[in-house]
């Protein structure tokens, strides 16, 4: 009995090339186009494609992320589906993979993929990139390991990678801990299990959060700004384990007053933060005033986090827990 994947396109370089009379890098390409150029025919495997748009990742919305989750979930649903790959432009790939990998409770496989070369460039790697997702989207070890990311051959999870390179081949990585497997000719292999996080199931995403990352001297200006501009919830971009500069402070305590969430992250590449600093705008002081600590989390994932919290719930106690246990 043949598997059947189904592959949703959303876009990306992997659906772009040269325009010669621009000389500019643009959308060009439909789903049904790109698996055209394909040099396989997937024996056993029956696809069906999706063609969600055409969309340069930057130009995402979270709208568009709950339409494609719906997408998603429908075909989950679907018996003969074993599993679901999209493409996806690779400069918001790992928000939309986190946004995917927390609202998505399901244990058939799902799986981001792209490209980082257009198809007029040499070395296209939209086709392999697919193919090897599909690889891993058929595979039985796949079951129940949440979300993926497929990239030159690597497997990563949804809630550990990141973009490291503007132009590399091997421009994704997960900083802490590696990929949690790979694609070797038609072998998958995982290395190591995904770590299990507690999904936010809500239809609803606030979207009135910002990100904002710590520099020497910056003032609270912008933590105040995003206040009055009636943002329910702010993230932060702590240097090292979680401190801002003193002159932040007071922007910080308030944002906390007029009921705002804060939650602070690291702008390093790897680690967690950890209230362990007792200087003004030290990790210490930041947790005595009631700033929630984001463990490992980048800042954009942190934001699309707090987006799911908020959406789900508005009780500090209950959105500190869903940052500092195991979600």
């Amino acid at each position: 009995m043949s598997k059947k994947v189904a592959i949703i396109y959303t876009g990306g370089t992997i659906a772009m090339a040269m325009n010669k009379d621009t000389k500019s890098v643009v959308p060009t390409l439909t789903g049904h186009e790109i698996m055209g150029l394909f040099n396989a025919n997937f024996e056993g495997v029956e696809i069906e494609i999706v063609e969600f748009g055409n969309y340069p990742s930057p130009h995402l919305t979270i709208d568009l992320l709950k339409k494609l989750r719906n997408v998603i979930l429908n075909l989950l649903s679907s018996n003969d589906i074993c599993g679901v790959v999209i493409t996806h432009g690779t400069d918001t790939l790992e928000e939309s993979a986190y946004f995917l990998d927390l609202t998505i409770d399901s244990s058939k496989p799902v799986i981001l993929t792209g490209a980082i070369r257009n198809a007029s460039e040499d070395g296209y790697d939209g086709i392999n990139n697919v193919k090897a997702s599909i690889k891993v989207a058929i595979d039985e070890k796949s079951i129940n390991k949440g979300v993926l990311v497929v990239f030159n051959n690597k497997i990563f999870a949804a809630s550990e990678v990141v973009k490291i390179s503007t132009s590399s081949l091997d421009a994704f990585c997960s900083p802490m801990l590696g990929p949690v497997g790979i694609v070797d000719t038609d072998k998958v292999i995982f290395y190591r299990n995904t770590i299990e996080q507690k999904k936010i199931l809500t239809d609803a995403m606030e979207e009135k959060v910002s990100l904002l990352k710590t520099v020497i001297g910056m003032d609270d200006k912008l933590i105040k700004f995003c206040v009055d501009s009636g943002d329910k919830g702010i993230i932060i971009e702590g240097t090292g384990r979680g401190n801002v500069t003193p002159k932040m402070v007071d922007g910080i305590k308030y944002a906390l007053a007029n009921n705002v969430i804060i939650v602070i992250v690291s702008r390093c590449m790897s680690g967690r933060v950890l209230d362990i600093y007792g200087y003004k705008g030290g990790g210490k002081e930041l947790a005595s005033i009631g700033v929630i600590f984001g463990e490992n989390l980048t800042g954009p994932k942190a934001r699309i986090k707090l987006m799911a919290c908020l959406g789900y719930t508005n009780d500090y106690e209950k959105i500190k827990e869903m940052f500092q246990s195991e979600y």
